[in-house]
């Protein structure tokens, strides 16, 4: 393929870009990634990494560097009126494998890029798109990207181009998207900074004050970031002009920093004096803005070869850290997709799924948002809020790739949904355990161990204690020969023996873990003989509690196109052997 081609152009080098780039570079798929700025901005804009972004990175085998440089984000401080308020402690359960962080968006940029120069791919930094060209009136296999680069003009043609470039997204307006919203008339000034004072490692500060009816009329919001008591601390612009800091008049979509002159440390110090909860100075300023908040969600994601992710699909107010976390699992989401497509094993409707199952995402975490930002609070309890914030309650249930009530449950007549009991549904994210064993290891694993060996699907068979190991072997194995056949060799099989079978059914050649700490079994629920169909980017596609060799196929088909040589099952047959 010459420089005039490739499989994969994305637009826009942030968390997104690199993140979409870099997962199908992993994939084996051609990519290339274009940004319009000459150097990345070095800038701590978003900051907070939520619990279910580590679990992406790490099974994208760049959480070690990561949690390097992170630093831990363990609650927030509040004070109204210079008083104590109520303090939030950011506990998780036991069983989530990741706590909340903080990370500088630069920092994150540069070790996002780091790793996907490990796949042999740099950022062509630079260059602008400044047109595109779907050809679907005469059903063009490419996408056509008119590019300004540094070496003058050029023309690209890929197959599929992601946008990942921003409020103000250039693909998004290329292909006619409607991005419809409104903008909060407040403007916010920027500051990272180091502050004297000694308030606790680890926690966000937020500073009110409040009228006389009790509106808050003023508000200081402090993140920890890596560094000695630094902070990135965000404010209410005092009372002005509407207008953008450079004078300009606003954009249409009015959002994100603004041009020319930020605060400076007179301006942050101003307002500690105002609102710190205890005398403190601020010092060590590297860089300042001012920005605006719109929330704005596009019509679509998906026109033609043209998908958008992160900001040029959703913008909100930044309560919760929820923005660039949420456009990383777009990129995520989407990435695995795309690498079948390109290898022509998807099923007909499997990149229409990824409108269907993060558009509603999106859709969520606008509307939360903003109402959080509007001082509305969540009816739900404590706990559900939180895994709410950290991203682990995202699911796709009822979605075009999750199982469905009488569909194809086989004997059990679940459907894939998994929804006659506990533990998780089709659709939902799976969950991580650990104390399993394996017969090469003196050490306990993890199921994410299992799951991110490859990036493929993985066909998880749980065998409790019973009669005639042969025969369940057997069973076992025409399981597994199905799905990998249906999965075009796609997938990856472990069965999960029960903590209390004695012995490995005679005649099993399948890879296996022991679940000797029941982990597995508490978190999942399973029945004996139960097959779960874990998704490569860790989403429980369908579980089966009395699965059937052509059950099991008929459900892959949902993802993959039928393989090569298989006669289709008849209608109205979900049973048999495959």
């Amino acid at each position: 393929m010459d420089d005039t081609e490739t499989e994969v152009l994305v637009v826009g080098a942030g968390p997104v870009g690199l993140t979409a780039a870099a997962e199908l570079r992993r994939r084996g798929v051609g990519c290339r990634i274009v940004d319009r700025l000459e150097q990345p901005q070095p800038y701590a804009k978003a900051v907070g990494i939520q619990p279910r972004t580590l679990e992406v990175w790490e099974a994208m085998g760049l959480v070690g560097p990561v949690l390097d440089e992170a630093v831990p984000l363990l609650g927030q401080l509040t004070f109204v009126d210079g008083e104590p308020g109520p303090r939030l402690e950011l506990e998780l359960p036991a069983e989530v494998p990741y706590r909340f962080a903080a990370l500088p968006q630069d920092t994150t940029e540069r070790l996002l890029t780091e790793h996907l120069a490990g796949f042999g791919t740099r950022v062509e930094r630079g260059t602008e798109l400044l047109g595109l060209d779907q050809g679907l009136d005469r059903d063009d296999d490419h996408v056509r990207a008119e590019l300004a680069t540094p070496d003058g003009p050029a023309v690209l043609r890929a197959r599929y181009v992601l946008g990942c470039d921003g409020a103000h997204s250039r693909v998004r307006r290329a292909i006619g998207v409607g991005f419809a919203g409104d903008a909060f008339p407040e403007r916010y000034m920027l500051g990272d900074v180091e502050v004297d004072w000694d308030l606790p490692r680890g926690y966000g500060v937020r500073c009110l004050r409040r009228t006389g009816d009790g509106t808050p009329d003023d508000v200081l919001v402090c993140i920890p970031l890596p560094g000695h008591r630094r902070y990135r601390m965000s404010m209410l612009v005092p009372a002005g002009p509407e207008e953008a800091a450079d004078g300009s008049a606003a954009e249409e979509v009015t959002h994100g920093l603004a041009g020319g002159r930020g605060p400076g440390l007179a301006d942050i110090q101003a307002v500690l004096d105002r609102l710190s909860p205890r005398p403190a100075t601020a010092g060590a300023l590297r860089w300042s803005s001012v920005f605006r908040i719109s929330h704005r969600l596009a019509d679509r994601y998906r026109v033609g070869r043209v998908f958008l992710a992160g900001d040029a699909a959703h913008i909100h107010p930044p309560t919760g850290a929820q923005g660039m976390n949420t456009g990383v699992q777009d990129a995520w989401n989407l990435a695995w997709k795309l690498a079948l497509a390109l290898r022509g094993v998807a099923a007909e409707g499997l990149l229409d799924s990824y409108h269907a199952e993060r558009h509603p995402v999106g859709a969520e975490v606008v509307g939360r948002t903003v109402r959080h930002a509007r001082g509305e609070a969540d009816a739900d309890d404590p706990t559900t809020v939180l895994l709410r914030q950290a991203q682990l309650l995202v699911n796709y249930r009822g979605g075009p790739l999750s199982g469905s009530d009488g569909e194809d449950g086989g004997d059990g007549g679940d459907g894939g949904d998994g929804a006659t009991g506990a533990g998780p549904r089709a659709g939902d994210r799976a969950p991580d355990c650990t104390g399993l064993e394996r017969p090469l290891t003196a050490f306990p694993q993890r199921l994410f161990d299992l799951l991110r060996a490859r990036p493929h699907h993985t066909l998880l068979l749980y065998a409790a204690a019973g009669p005639d190991g042969a025969a369940r072997a057997g069973h076992l194995h025409a399981l597994a020969d199905a799905a990998r056949t249906a999965a075009h060799g796609l997938l990856d099989v472990h069965v999960v023996l029960a903590g209390d079978t004695p012995e490995v059914p005679d005649g099993l050649l399948l890879p296996y873990a022991r679940d000797a700490a029941g982990s597995f079994r508490t978190a999942w629920a399973p029945a004996d003989g139960e097959a779960f169909v874990v998704r490569p980017d860790g989403y429980l596609a369908a579980r089966l509690p009395a699965p059937t060799a052509a059950a099991l196929s008929a459900h892959l088909r949902r993802t993959f196109r039928r393989a090569p040589g298989r006669p289709p099952t008849p209608p109205g047959v979900v049973g048999g052997s495959a």
